[in-house]
Order: structure tokens, then C-alpha cells, then sequence
């Protein structure tokens, strides 16, 4: 089901609209250009695959993503590794025991700068919770999960900064 609802491109598309704000069903439609009875089957398909969340204002139903479900279908895809360290190793000592894993240094800093060749913004958790201390610092002095994330995995926010000049 959700592989069916994710199998087209006008239902993705609504999908990154979606992600950046609500929508009724027309409203939809118009920013798609598209029919209402089209943008209404494409979204029972979202909706049957729990993509879609729908809020009932008197006959208007307003539409948005149900980002958890979204979410919870990509980490299907995640990948998980088993390794062995001695206590006492840094989080980064053990993640370079992990093929894939591209680590930047910055002056003092140390950052997952990507994964599998994707560049991006990484954080990491350890048993869930997230670490006070940098990934050079922090110590694994039990055994545990680190899980590391990609921030805003969907979203894309495009910020364009001016400083105005003197004349």
C-alpha cells in the first residue's frame, strides 16, 4: 500500500506540499494543476496508506502529512551493524569501524559529515538519548546503540538572507 502511494509522482508531489504546510483538497489541486476528482483519488491513496491525516472543519476537511508514518516507512531502509570495541573508545573511534561513514574535522571539531557519499547534517543518540560531548569525546564505556540521524531527512527550507548596504 504504501509503496502503491508513493509509486507516483503527482502523490510525492503533494507529499513536499504537504511537508510545508496544509492544504484543502482544492487547494491542492490548484497548486498542482490538477482536477479536484483527480487530487481527491490521489489523496484516498495517501490516505489509505496512513500518509495522509485529514482534520474536518464543518465540510471542509484539511489536509497534512502524518510526518511519523512517513518517517517510520524510510527508517525500513536504515541500516544496522553490529561491532565490538574496547571500553573506553570515543564514538568516532568506533564509527570508523563502520563502512560508509565519512568523518570531517574542523579545527578542534570532529563531524559524521556523511553517509554512503551523502553529504549532510548528522547527529547522533546513544541508547536513544542524545550526548552532551562531541563524538571524539564521548566514550563507550558499556555496550549500547548509537543511532545516527540526518537531519531534515524530507524537508528542504531555503532561507535567502540580505544585508542591506549604505547607498
Amino acid at each position: 500500500m504504501i509503496f502503491k502511494a508513493l509509486g507516483s509522482k503527482t502523490r510525492v508531489e503533494m507529499l513536499k506540499l504537504l511537508m510545508r504546510r496544509d492544504y484543502h483538497v482544492t487547494g491542492l489541486a490548484k497548486a498542482l494543476g490538477i482536477s479536484v476528482p483527480v487530487a481527491a483519488k490521489h489523496v484516498r491513496i495517501l490516505e489509505d496508506a496512513e500518509l495522509l491525516e485529514s482534520t474536518k472543519f464543518g465540510k471542509t476537511h484539511v489536509l497534512k502529512v502524518n510526518k511519523e508514518k512517513l518517517y517510520e516507512v524510510m527508517e525500513t531502509f536504515s541500516e544496522e551493524y553490529e561491532i565490538e570495541v574496547q571500553k573506553g573508545t570515543s564514538i568516532l573511534d568506533a564509527l570508523k569501524e563502520v563502512a560508509g561513514i565519512g568523518i570531517k574535522k574542523i579545527g578542534d571539531k570532529v563531524f559524521i559529515a556523511s553517509i554512503d557519499d551523502e553529504e549532510g547534517f548528522y547527529i547522533y543518540e546513544v541508547d536513544g538519548k542524545f550526548p552532551t560531548r562531541p563524538i571524539n569525546e564521548y566514550k563507550m564505556e558499556q555496550g549500547g546503540e548509537i543511532e545516527i540521524k540526518r537531519l531534515v531527512p524530507i524537508l528542504k527550507k531555503r532561507v535567502r538572507v540580505t544585508v542591506p548596504g549604505k547607498r
